[in-house]
């Protein structure tokens, strides 16, 4: 079952947000800090509460949050409503189970009835197994972020 999250459910957003930190921190430790996470609960209550940060998890059966997906209601420069997927995760003891491909789905169904001109996200170039992911959803690359590292 995908829903919208509740406060309830602060303790398994933070176990996977802090498996999604961790893929980060592997691949680019001069940014992510390992056992670290992005929101305090204190954050995290406010973006739960907020109705323009929808965040809509996969629960099971046994009512264990197995992923979620995090967005955010943005405008682009031609005002078009823009639904951003802030962060998409699976457990990593559940991957390969079709649940991302459940939340994206569902992501993009709840964009098209709230009339939102596209969906948008950021992926990491380090991170190839979600670029392909992203890619086998529809997705297509819209720009590329370009650094150098002083």
């Amino acid at each position: 079952m995908i829903r919208t999250a509740t406060i309830k459910d602060l303790p398994s957003l933070n176990h996977l947000l802090f498996q999604v930190n961790n893929v980060h921190a592997d691949g680019r430790p001069d940014l992510f800090q390992h056992g670290s996470k992005k929101y305090t609960d204190e954050q995290l209550i406010k973006v739960i509460e907020d109705d323009t940060r929808p965040i809509f998890v996969f629960e099971n059966d046994e009512h264990q949050i197995l992923g979620y997906a995090f967005c955010i209601t943005q405008h682009n420069f031609e005002n078009k409503k823009t639904l951003y997927i802030d962060d998409l995760c699976v457990d990593e003891k559940c991957r390969g189970q079709h649940i991302g491909k459940q939340l994206y789905q569902y992501v993009v169904d709840y964009a098209k009835k709230n009339d939102y001109y596209h969906i948008t996200l950021n992926v990491w170039c380090l991170n190839e197994s979600a670029m392909k992911f992203y890619e086998s959803c529809g997705m297509t690359p819209l720009k590329i972020m370009m650094e150098q590292k002083l």
